[in-house]
């Protein structure tokens, strides 16, 4: 294979580092209002980049909370269009004190960046602009690009529904473009083809209206601890399905062909629940781990509490008692919908002698992208081109609820290019991105242009 790509990102890495730690050393901490400035900041240098890079117009728009960064090189209206998103935000660096390096300060050893943002996502979008620059500068774009950055990713992206809804003209496209999740290790590509949704709700129980002596009245009246339990157990029967009358009547069911990629994946169980500290594994019966955290819905209960909590013993039986609930949904299912069915269900199986209140809270869509897309299989030829192996289709358990949101108020699909690893620990201190990995990310998203318009 020709090597000229390889060649020009060797010849000009050290101009792309230079650029990317710029960026790294803003701490554009969008949870903390402190940060504000640096959100701006970090907004500047984005503007630059992608107006470096090759973009014909690049623009910061405010938003009600922080801003968003955005980008374009139209070649021709009529051509397609790739929209490229990532998040110029950060988490938070504390506890500072596990740090090896300063986290705003990005340096290099062992063959890697260090520095918060290094991987999620400022060294992962990076590396979408100088894939642009390579392309732009050197005649071979062939196709209209956009690049949206925003600033609240790490905060739930609360104020960029809203944006979209009110630039979707702006941002329309054929297909979007994410670097944001992780490979399955350095020698194992692989490409994110599923997100789980989310519906999560608390529970509120009461009983009689104070808190009783469990003497006086433990018999006689319903604790509302006790009856809360049984609710939660009738939920789930032994096989770990949940038992609401139609939770499971949109799942998307998971092809033989996409079950046989899964199972091609490395995973060592006994190693995975040594690190856990657990005997055994359970789950719904009739599918793998993997499958059972990437492909199908579970239900979980995230806290629970009520009565007597304190120190030494207090005979009280209760007057009310709380639960927060949470289901991870699929492909087919809808969070609002199945928010609004575990209300009827819950309310369906309460006895009369206890009242309950039970609040939808927050939830998210899923997202699953077809393995017979042709953007995907454009990414798929890319990573066999640079990484010289498949990569396989991998479901993730967590949400990413943006990514369904621009599905559902722009109706195009995402592929999840992804280069983090395990070991790049996002989120915690001392994170890292291999350099080696940088540079096959520029080349694997060259590469994705490439396919694209065979």
């Amino acid at each position: 294979m020709d090597n000229t790509i390889k060649q020009h990102i060797d010849k000009h890495l050290d101009r792309y580092l230079e650029e990317l730690f710029t960026l790294l050393r803003i701490p554009s901490i969008s949870s903390k209002e402190e940060h504000k400035g640096d959100m701006y900041k970090a907004a500047e240098q984005w503007k630059y980049l992608l107006k470096m890079a090759g973009c014909d117009s690049a623009k910061i728009y405010e938003t009600d909370g922080n801003p968003v960064v955005f980008g374009e090189k139209i070649i021709d209206p009529a051509l397609p269009t790739v929209l490229v998103y990532g998040h110029m935000d950060v988490m938070p660096v504390e506890p500072l004190n596990l740090w090896d390096s300063a986290p705003f300060e990005p340096v290099i050893q062992h063959g890697k960046i260090w520095g918060r943002g290094a991987d999620d996502d400022k060294g992962q979008s990076f590396m979408h602009a100088k894939a642009f620059e390579y392309l732009a500068h050197s005649d071979q774009l062939k196709r209209n690009v956009k690049f949206i950055l925003e600033g609240e990713e790490e905060i739930g992206s609360p104020n960029l529904p809203k944006f979209i809804d009110e630039h979707k003209e702006l941002l329309a496209a054929d297909i979007i473009l994410v670097s944001d999740t992780s490979m399955l290790d350095a020698k194992t590509p692989s490409l994110t083809t599923g997100l789980r949704g989310l519906s999560y709700w608390q529970i509120e129980v009461t009983g009689p209206n104070v808190d009783l002596h469990s003497g006086l009245f433990g018999g006689a009246v319903a604790n509302p601890i006790n009856e809360l339990c049984k609710i939660i157990a009738q939920l789930q029967d032994d096989k770990g399905r949940l038992t609401v009358p139609g939770f499971y009547d949109d799942v998307t069911e998971t092809t033989q062909e996409e079950r046989d990629l899964i199972a091609q994946i490395p995973f060592d169980e006994e190693a995975y629940k040594k690190a856990i500290d657990v005997k055994a594994l359970k789950g719904e019966e009739g599918f793998s781990t993997l499958e059972r955290t990437g492909t199908r819905p579970s239900f979980d209960v995230c806290g629970i509490w009520g009565g007597y909590m304190g120190e030494g013993a207090k005979t009280v039986l209760p007057s009310k008692a709380y639960a927060k609930l949470s289901t991870r949904l699929v492909a087919g299912q809808n969070n609002e919908k199945i928010a609004q069915m575990m209300v009827e269900h819950i309310n369906s199986i309460a006895p009369e002698y206890i009242k309950v209140k039970v609040e939808p809270m927050h939830g998210g869509q899923a997202y699953e992208c077809p393995l017979d897309l042709p953007e995907y299989q454009a990414a798929e030829k890319a990573y066999m081109d640079v990484f010289d192996k498949r990569p396989l289709p991998v479901k993730r358990g967590g949400s990413i609820p943006i990514i369904a949101a621009f599905e559902e108020k722009l109706g195009i699909k995402t592929i999840l290019m992804g280069f983090g690893l395990e070991e790049d620990a996002i989120h915690s201190p001392n994170e890292s991105f291999p350099i080696d990995m940088f540079k096959k990310g520029i080349e694997t998203i060259i590469r994705f242009y490439g396919h694209l318009d065979e």
